[in-house]
């Protein structure tokens, strides 16, 4: 009886045995990422995918040639879901991989391999299409336009402090730029330090440098320039119209609107140099293009070396500028259009190749109060002009000093709609006022002595960052 009984509990222990093996949970299952690439001592996240009947439990990562950090873990009992691994390169060249070890509530566990390629850091980067998703531009780097780029609406582009950018040679079509489209935002905020310069691929400065290695500040048209364009009015044969410089088949290129506060970003502590590269006969790109650009955009420290065409445009809008430098322009160094509303402050034009500013009043019917320039200093040098205005220009004109002045220079103030006050200018040996200031310009300008100007432009805030200032251009300014 005892022997059948014990039999029995046998019988009954195996049968409850073959029951729980029938009930246990399988292992959990790993899979790994596709390979990944990294530059060195930089990061990448790797996504693992899990499964585990039994619920998850923890995890944990290991590295070769890198570290291994686990950024999101699995949800705990979870029977599937995903652990985001972050790796950190190490400082070699090469194969790194992440090892990440899955373990269920039944202690079982898994693992799976992600495979990294570690590669010398990237510092010259070739741009060749439009720019449509948010992006940023790394200090340290070179960036190289291979066309005209757009930075489409509705996206941003920042560029860090100290990076260079870089446009191919190229003309007509084929022309290089960097276009800020309608809608679109750009954040290029360098520092004194670290300033943000544009130039032709030419150019063989390096993030960290102020002045050209190998180009001299005459060379111009090339690449193209910069064109920033925004939503706030225009004077012109319509509300919004086509940039000069881009073909009409580039629907990126259209700018004006209603919108008088519009916002296109940040730029601060900016060298454009080089530009102005023909897109057509008697066209072309001017260094610093801005249409219908708003005030709610901020301009501060701004260069611009050298263009073929006009130094800075303005086509209408109103946005304001301030700290603003434009030496050895082919053509105009300030030009304004189309009913500009903003105001230039602090600026300084050396050596022009037409006018120092050329102020053009609205086309068709349009009124404002015009725009404002104050607190400048032109010298003149080779220039065929120093103030060309139409006969309907609407502007404010103060404490501007004129002075390397030659004989058939003059500032006509014509039956301009237009503002003088505090104007002050140094001119050659035995000239007259009249000679050089006309049409009644001559009653708000007081002569003085080279240097003993009491108006102009505070040099000092472009000290440092700017090309000219570190070449001397300015010095007894």
């Amino acid at each position: 009886m005892k022997k059948v009984l014990i039999l029995s509990i046998v019988a009954i222990l195996a049968i409850f045995t073959a029951c729980n093996k029938d009930e246990s949970n399988n292992v959990p299952a790993v899979n790994a990422p596709a390979n990944a690439t990294a530059e060195l001592s930089a990061s990448v996240d790797l996504t693992f995918d899990f499964t585990s009947e039994a619920g998850f439990k923890s995890s944990s990562a290991t590295a070769t040639n890198g570290t291994a950090t686990i950024k999101t873990d699995g949800t705990g009992g979870a029977n599937s879901g995903n652990v985001v691994v972050t790796f950190t390169a190490g400082t070699t060249v090469g194969a790194g991989s992440v090892i990440l070890t899955i373990t269920d509530n039944d202690n079982q566990t898994a693992t799976a391999t992600g495979v990294i390629n570690v590669v010398e850091e990237e510092l010259v980067i070739s741009v060749t299409s439009n720019i449509t998703q948010n992006t940023t531009w790394e200090s340290g780097k070179v960036y190289v336009l291979g066309s005209r780029i757009a930075v489409e609406s509705g996206v941003t582009l920042t560029i860090e402090k100290g990076v260079i950018v870089k446009g191919e040679a190229g003309t007509g079509a084929n022309a290089t730029a960097l276009l800020i489209a309608r809608g679109a935002t750009l954040m290029a905020e360098g520092t004194a330090d670290e300033p943000i310069i544009f130039t032709s691929v030419a150019d063989e400065i390096m993030p960290g440098e102020i002045a050209s290695p190998n180009l001299d500040p005459v060379l111009n048209g090339l690449w193209g320039g910069l064109l920033i364009l925004g939503n706030a009015p225009i004077s012109a044969d319509a509300a919004s119209m086509q940039i000069e410089g881009i073909p009409p088949s580039d629907q990126n290129g259209l700018y004006g609107g209603d919108n008088a506060a519009d916002n296109s970003g940040v730029i601060k502590y900016v060298s454009i140099r080089h530009g102005g590269a023909n897109i057509g006969e008697g066209n072309e790109i001017n260094g610093l293009t801005l249409g219908g650009v708003g005030s709610g955009t901020v301009f501060e420290n701004v260069e611009v070396v050298s263009n073929q065409d006009d130094g800075v445009e303005f086509f209408g809008g109103t946005v304001s500028v301030k700290n603003l430098v434009i030496w050895n322009t082919g053509d105009d160094a300030v030009d304004t259009d189309q009913a500009f509303a903003g105001t230039v402050d602090n600026f300084v034009v050396i050596n022009p190749g037409d006018e120092g500013m050329e102020l053009d009043g609205p086309e068709g019917s349009y009124d404002n109060a015009g725009h404002i320039l104050k607190n400048g200093t032109i010298y003149a040098e080779n220039a065929e002009g120093l103030v060309d205005l139409d006969e309907n220009t609407r502007c404010t004109i103060t404490n501007i000093y004129f002075f390397g002045i030659v004989e058939g220079q003059d500032f006509d103030l014509n039956p301009a709609v237009l503002t003088c006050s505090n104007l002050q200018a140094t001119l050659p040996e035995g000239g007259v006022v009249t000679d050089y200031f006309k049409g009644g310009s001559d009653a708000y300008v007081t002569i003085v002595a080279e240097g003993a100007n009491t108006v102009g432009a505070d040099i000092t805030k472009f000290q440092d960052w700017s090309w000219a200032a570190v070449a001397g251009a300015m010095n007894g300014f």
